[in-house]
């Protein structure tokens, strides 16, 4: 064990004096000796927290840019660094006594926004540079607290990369548990950056640096009631391990449950021991980006792995992380200020340094704003306090096992599966590698659960609707619940059913006008407002509507008694379907009588094959139908049928030719049609709904008198009013139309063009994260909409539209009793032509017809009845000869 140690001390001194050497000859232009420049003395002050691992990291990297800025001066700056411990007001205590004891220029560290602005207001106050690397110090900052700078990449571009990994997903809701004192923007941040992905916070949870296991436990139980499943976790590592031990506890990591970790976790998945990373399996990791191709950052690499373990070596992991190149880069900006300022933009070219006898806070502070080059995290260069956002690249980890590394998110391009040039990128994460969920499934969760404490929305619905079948608001008696059915409400749950999370809601019924009713709900009254409700640019300034499920369109419906018929299919109108079956049966009837009358008397017109007797049969049955051919019958029974049907015949053709005269009539007439010039015109009365917006239509668009618009306030009101005239026409928009004809079909008809204006949709407030869900559902149902239109419209239908056409045609009811006479006359002759053949047949089967048959019947029965005895004696005898040969 004794000389492992030695060696591995001996190692460690050995590879530091070597790879200084090496750098000292990279960096040699730099170092302000090489022109004979000796560096003024100064101490620099550092507060980290050394109970994190990026506190730890930080102490390592601020001593290596120390020692590699001055590697050949004969004397360096004094580094003084103290413990906060995490804690803000011994942070402020420490930056006091660096300033005051220590005397140092610039102090750099401060792992929290709380130590950040509590030390920055000594650096004011004794004109101090305050370097932090926190990167959730506000943007206002700098203007409050001049000397304070921010050296930390701000959080905007790694909140693009989380709600680059909502979007892809289409998750619309997450829950954020953040530590509270790395609140100050990171919440601004993500705000933003899930809003550009139509997503939304629904739960902003802060939790305590060290919070209580209760504490702890209680919130992430209120979590697992609600119903979002999506969360996102920005805390320190230690806090997260907590967090992850108690959610695998309360069944958290199991399917349907989303985590996503910022780099404050992530950048240290592989310090966390085998426990703390079997509670995270499945989640997903957004992780600074660190190239390993660059010959400086192997080097610093291979440096700090031997450093951080000599210092601290009970850490597991020595390999650096984000916070140490940051560091880095902040301390090698503050002496770049402190001993001149570098014409150059890297770190091993500068050509001139300028020495510096005397700096006050304010010029030193100057310097270090001023400062460019090229550092470990890239260019580094300071803008109103801030260091300057550039695109960043962000490495998206898999924690399954261990963590694995699925691909690259770059700020401004996507997702892609390698880091260099000509990479392909895509916006979605899914062309990464396959991402393993909590709870092992492959598919992606939903993002959602139904939840009994979830937020319901408050969804207003009109109760004065003019039209029932598309929204009908009833209550459960009085002060009972609401019922509120019909097309509109069909619609909606359709639309609810395809979205990818549940939205639970509450009905209000509503007695106002549409338009105040989207009033309602811009000024957020309610969270949606669901009815036939038209998308109009008036409404639009106020609310956001969806995708509209319904044709848009106001049009004429007029009452017209007269149609338009088939002149191919005219000479058939004149009677029925049934009735003109009724005829053909009748006369073939007829003619099947008469052919069997005339057969009967040798008519040899009636004789010969079958094929002509049926042919015969069928002209004399239809030839009569025009006249009567009497002289070519032989019997008075085929006369009688004949006049008989002829007197039908005469019947049937004279109510043939006239129909047909009036429908010919009624074809040949041109009506004018009705258009919105003939109502002007004639000032007639047109009539629509009212209270919609179709009044202010007609009024100020079709310029009608607003004494002429009649306001309906019942459906049922407008065929009554267009039969007798009351109006001339009536404007509905064109579902209700649709919706009107399937009940009204005779005689009502659509006139004029189409206004395109109007058509339903769902009222959703400004910004709505739900519109685009919504919208999308919409038009995924929206090819089954008609269908279902159709079918809740001849659910009320009184007529049908095939049998609208039949209305001038005349029926079987007139025509019953004339066929009923030529019926019973034909029927009649034949019973008389077979009556003879029908007695006789009677006569010669009925028994008690034929006397003289008696006498002879009584003795063939007699002569039977005989020989019947005489048989039966013979067999007695036989009998009894036979038993008495046996007894003997």
């Amino acid at each position: 064990m004794i000389p492992s140690r030695k060696l591995r001390v001996f190692l460690i001194l050995f590879l530091s004096s070597s790879l200084s050497n090496g750098m000292s000859k990279v960096d040699s232009t730099v170092d302000p000796f090489a022109m004979g420049i000796k560096p003024r003395k100064f101490s620099l002050g550092g507060i980290v927290d050394c109970t994190t691992r990026a506190g730890k990291e930080e102490r390592v990297a601020m001593e290596m840019a120390l020692h590699d800025f001055y590697s050949n001066a004969t004397q360096r700056p004094r580094l003084c660094v103290k413990d906060s411990k995490g804690d803000s007001f011994r942070a402020a205590s420490s930056a006091k006594t660096l300033i005051k004891k220590h005397n140092v220029e610039a102090i750099i560290g401060l792992g929290t926004s709380q130590e950040a602005i509590l030390v920055a207001e000594l650096g004011n106050r004794y004109e101090v540079p305050i370097i932090s690397m926190v990167n959730e110090v506000p943007v206002w900052a700098s203007l409050r607290w001049p000397f304070l700078i921010n050296a930390a990449r701000n959080q905007l571009s790694q909140m693009k990369a989380i709600a680059a990994i909502v979007q892809s997903w289409q998750w619309r809701r997450v829950n954020v548990i953040y530590e509270e004192n790395k609140v100050n923007s990171i919440i601004p941040h993500l705000f933003a950056a899930l809003q550009d992905a139509d997503a939304e916070i629904s739960e902003l949870l802060p939790f305590p640096p060290s919070p209580p296991y209760r504490f702890l436990s209680e919130k992430l139980v209120s979590l697992r009631n609600g119903q979002c499943r999506v969360f996102i976790v920005h805390t320190s590592a230690t806090l997260a391990r907590s967090i992850f031990r108690e959610a695998k506890k309360l069944e958290m990591m199991e399917e349907e449950y989303v985590w996503i970790t910022t780099d404050s976790t992530s950048d240290y998945f592989d310090t966390f021991n085998n426990s703390v990373i079997s509670s995270m399996q499945g989640a997903l990791g957004v992780k600074s980006y660190i190239s390993s191709s660059s010959k400086r950052i192997k080097d610093f690499r291979s440096r700090f792995q031997v450093m951080f373990s000599s210092q601290f070596p009970e850490e597991p992991f020595p390999e650096p992380g984000i916070s140490a190149l940051q560091a880095y880069d902040a301390t090698w900006a503050v002496a770049l200020a402190m001993e001149g300022r570098p014409s150059s933009k890297s770190f091993g070219n500068s050509t001139s340094i300028t020495p510096i006898a005397s700096m006050g806070g304010t010029s030193l502070l100057n310097r270090i704003l001023a400062s460019k080059f090229e550092g470990l995290t890239g260019h580094i260069c300071f803008i109103n306090g801030m260091l300057h956002p550039a695109a960043r690249i962000f490495t998206l980890v898999n924690v399954v096992g261990i963590s694995t590394e699925l691909g690259y998110w770059t700020e401004g391009y996507g997702f892609s599966k390698t880091v260099g040039a000509n990479i392909h990128y895509n916006k979605s994460i899914t062309v990464l590698r396959q991402i393993i969920w909590p709870g092992g499934p492959w598919s992606a969760p939903r993002g959602w659960a139904s939840a009994a404490g979830g937020k319901r929305l408050k969804i207003v619905v009109p109760s004065g609707n003019n039209h029932k079948e598309f929204i009908n608001v009833s209550y459960d008696g009085p002060g009972g619940s609401i019922r509120v059915t019909g097309f509109v409400i069909d619609v909606f749950n359709a639309t609810l059913s395809r979205l990818p999370y549940a939205l639970p809601c509450d009905f209000t019924g509503y007695d106002g006008s549409y338009d105040a009713m989207v009033y309602q709900v811009y000024n957020q009254s309610f969270d949606a407002a669901i009815g036939d409700t038209a998308i109009l640019a008036n409404r639009s300034k106020y609310a956001e509507f969806s995708q509209p499920f319904t044709e848009p369109g106001v049009q004429m419906v007029v009452y017209q008694e007269s149609k338009k018929i088939n002149k191919v299919r005219l000479f058939l109108k004149p009677f029925t379907g049934k009735l003109w079956i009724s005829i053909a049966a009748i006369t073939v009837y007829n003619g099947f009588v008469v052919w069997l009358i005339e057969r009967q008397k040798d008519n040899p017109d009636f004789s010969g094959s079958w094929w002509k007797q049926i042919s015969t049969m069928l002209s004399t049955s239809f030839i009569t139908l025009f006249s009567l051919k009497g002289e070519g019958l032989h019997s008075n029974l085929s006369r009688m049928v004949m006049v008989a049907w002829l007197f039908v015949a005469l019947i049937t053709t004279q109510s043939f030719t006239a129909n047909l005269s009036s429908l010919i009539t009624l074809q040949q007439l041109n009506e004018s049609p009705v258009t919105i010039d003939t109502l002007k015109k004639s000032s007639a009365k047109v009539g629509c709904d009212a209270d919609s917006f179709v009044v202010a239509y007609l009024r100020n668009v079709l310029y009608i008198q607003d004494e002429n618009i009649v306001r309906i306030r019942n459906e049922e009101e407008y065929a009554a009013a267009l039969i007798n005239g009351s109006i001339a026409a009536a404007f509905l928009e064109i579902p209700y139309i649709k919706a009107f004809l399937a009940k009204n079909c005779n005689g009502f008809t659509t006139s004029g063009p189409i206004y395109k204006v109007g058509g339903f949709g769902f009222v959703f407030p400004k910004n709505s994260p739900y519109i685009p869900d919504i919208s999308q559902a919409v038009v995924n149902i929206s090819e089954t909409l008609i269908d279902l239109l159709l079918q809740i419209s001849l659910n009320n239908s009184e007529c049908s539209a095939s049998n609208s056409d039949d209305h001038a045609s005349i029926g079987l009811t007139p025509f019953i009793g004339p066929f009923l006479v030529t019926i019973v006359t034909s029927s009649i002759a034949l019973l008389l032509l077979y009556l003879p053949s029908i007695c006789q047949i009677w006569r010669e089967h009925w028994p008690f017809n034929n006397d003289e048959q008696e006498p002879q019947q009584e003795l063939e029965l007699q002569r039977s009845w005989r020989h019947d005895r005489r048989f039966d004696e013979q067999i007695l005898f036989a009998s009894e000869m036979e038993n008495r040969g046996a007894w003997q």
